[in-house]
């Protein structure tokens, strides 16, 4: 009987404290408590493909490339599910495969807090490309343009199919263009 309650009572713990497991800078935390610091505009995620911060760059890159874009809008700082979607999706090896031949990447990242606050160059381009691409404000919100910038395919809050699900969905929406 003791058993039993010790048991269910590590359960419930575990239920409410969240899933515990390796993260990319190898520590071992419990996910719920742990909120990284946003990657820096135009650097590789962990060591995946480069996530540009210039729409304009991206658009002369799959010009020349043949590429479709992927257009992320994040609350890198404090938007959870945000926050969820880049580790469980842009940082796996799956994505970071897809992305690396198909994909140019671009993050629109609208982080709060002071010590993560982009340069104010930065901030009005993001704001720009909300005006035009998000203009309800949703987080995060994910787009496929094609390589003139023309929207293919969104999705709107977090993607829980997981990485494979997902660049299969983008693969289908960018060769029935």
């Amino acid at each position: 009987m003791i058993q039993l309650i010790v048991t269910g009572m590590l359960g419930l713990f575990s239920f409410f404290a969240g899933p515990a497991g390796p993260y990319p800078d190898g520590n071992v935390l419990l996910q719920a408590n742990r909120i990284q610091k946003p990657p820096a505009q135009g650097l590789p995620v962990s060591g995946g493909p480069v996530w540009l911060a210039s729409m304009d760059s991206a658009l002369q890159q799959a010009g020349r490339e043949h590429k479709c874009i992927l257009l992320n809008f994040s609350g890198s700082d404090w938007c959870i599910p945000c926050i969820s979607l880049r580790r469980e999706v842009f940082e796996t090896e799956v994505f970071r495969r897809y992305a690396a031949d198909h994909l140019i990447l671009v993050n629109a990242d609208f982080p709060r807090n002071r010590k993560n606050r982009l340069p104010a160059a930065q901030e009005k381009r993001n704001e720009q490309l909300a005006d035009r691409y998000n203009p309800e404000g949703h987080f995060p919100y994910t787009l496929l343009l094609d390589n003139q910038g023309r929207p293919l395919r969104t999705w709107d809050g977090f993607y829980s199919k997981g990485p494979r699900y997902f660049t299969e969905e983008i693969s289908e929406a960018a060769t029935a263009r």
